[in-house]
């Protein structure tokens, strides 16, 4: 075989995703159908849980770097700091667990050198126009500059968006809504007036800072490529009632709202992950976060499969545990479309929702509804919160009073067991496959390779959480 898993695509979460097979210890291969990085701004942040799985990772200094800049963009286009639900923007920031303001091509460029100083070969130009299964292993036709090429490896992840070919390849189900809403955006030099931001009668006019755009309820057709000046400015009298002159539109955009989710993440030895597993709306700003955490949550698991320490029905987890949260994310993307409809009857059902939001419970419902921090997996073994949940990085204090960080224990992509004096003879259940850290700070827990906690409690507890994930 060529590779051990192929990744089909180079966009943040195959980069990611080929980063945690190459720590697990197995070779991945990715292919991708540009020559060169996309440059377009289709993206400007990444969530909580996708801020923290890349700080495990050791990238949290230049995330926070990128998040300076990233910040006051948002702050200027919006024309609020605050997050927001459906445009309503009252979200309060958490502290103690921030998301990352990037740009998408910021953030590839980032997991592109994260990747590529762990050894991930990337082949750029290498188009996927089939894919041919068998029961111990799969191969991908690939066009490329040198002609048709075959490339065979133990298992292929499908990580080339919500257009890709691998999941239409390998017969995925693609079942949800059809479009609500549609949106035109852009860094806009106007050549006149322009009329007020805001809700108008049929949809609703965008201008902060150089960014401008209209959402508007879908229309039949809708084409492919950059939005024109043109375009934009008739999409602007439709919803305004004014004429505008747009003498440039610069990293435009178009999309629509709908909302599709794979039947099942996994065929076989084909897998999905990102777009090519769910669209939906962009609204919240959700889309990287939950790839994102699609590839932590089936890096660690692919190569512990491959490796042969754990049966290949541990995928099985990977839907399981991922497609909930895919679920999620699709409600409420299709609620926040509900409330960026045009019509009075919104207006009405905004206001109200703008007033729940300024109670602190309902705030903070909003913000953990976007950011997924209050989403739990469920696992093969009875347990109760926090198993399930996803670990902020917290502060580890050893017996020396020596203060690190839990992200510090976690660059290698290994399990961690955190023991408190009480549980340390719990160590020698380990053997060899987690890293073990001695504290006095917290009590024990164990953590899974994508920050999961695995386990709180006793030794029979943990024996079981240990083989479920560890082998």
């Amino acid at each position: 075989m060529d590779a051990d898993a192929v990744i089909v695509g180079a966009g943040p979460v195959g980069l990611f995703l080929a980063a945690e097979l190459r720590l697990g210890g197995i070779r991945p291969l990715v292919l991708e159908r540009l020559a060169e990085p996309a440059t377009e701004r289709k993206a400007r942040g990444i969530g909580v849980l996708a801020t923290e799985a890349l700080t495990r990772r050791g990238l949290g200094p230049r995330l926070a770097e990128a998040h300076e800049e990233g910040e006051r963009d948002f702050a200027r286009d919006h024309g609020s700091p605050l997050g927001h639900f459906a445009n309503i923007h009252k979200l309060l920031p958490d502290n103690e667990r921030p998301r990352t303001h990037i740009w998408q091509p910021d953030l590839e460029q980032l997991l592109a050198g994260h990747a590529d100083a762990l050894g991930v070969p990337v082949r750029r130009a290498h188009r996927v126009t089939a894919i041919e299964s068998a029961v111990d292993g799969v191969t991908a036709i690939v066009e490329t500059p040198q002609g048709e090429q075959r490339i065979g490896a133990a298992y292929l992840v499908g990580c080339d968006g919500g257009r890709g070919k691998v999941r239409s390849l390998a017969g995925f189900g693609f079942p949800g809504t059809s479009p609500l809403l549609r949106t035109l955006a852009g860094q806009v030099q106007f050549a006149g007036p322009v009329p007020p931001a805001g809700r108008y009668a049929d949809g609703t006019f965008m201008h902060g800072g150089s960014m401008a755009g209209v959402t508007e309820l879908a229309r039949d057709g809708e084409p492919d490529g950059p939005v024109t000046p043109a375009e934009l400015a008739a999409a602007i009298q439709r919803v305004t009632g004014d004429e505008v002159a747009v003498a440039e539109v610069r990293n435009s955009r178009r999309f629509t709202d709908q909302a599709r989710q794979a039947d099942d993440y996994r065929r076989g030895r084909v897998l999905l992950a990102g777009d090519a597993a769910h669209v939906h709306s962009p609204s919240g700003g959700q889309g990287l976060n939950l790839g994102l955490l699609d590839a932590a949550n089936l890096g660690w698991k692919l190569a512990a499969v491959v490796r042969g320490d754990l049966p290949e029905a541990l995928l099985d987890s990977y839907f399981r545990e991922r497609g909930p949260a895919g679920a999620a994310v699709l409600r409420n993307t299709r609620a926040q479309s509900a409330l960026l409809a045009p019509g009075p009857h919104v207006d009405a059902l905004r206001e109200i929702v703008a007033e729940l939001m300024d109670l602190p419970e309902a705030n903070r419902y909003f913000s953990d509804l976007l950011s997924g921090v209050d989403h739990r997996y469920e696992f093969p073994y009875p347990a109760e919160e926090p198993v399930g949940l996803h670990s902020p990085d917290r502060s580890l204090v050893d017996d020396d009073g020596q203060v690190s960080r839990l992200s510090d224990h976690t660059r290698t992509g290994r399990g961690v067991l955190v023991l408190d004096p009480e549980n340390r003879d719990l160590a020698a259940l380990a053997t060899k496959r987690v890293e073990v850290v001695p504290v006095t700070n917290t009590e024990s827990f164990l953590l899974r390779p994508d920050g999961v906690i695995a386990w709180t409690g006793g030794e029979a507890e943990l024996k079981t959480a240990l083989d479920a994930w560890f082998g």
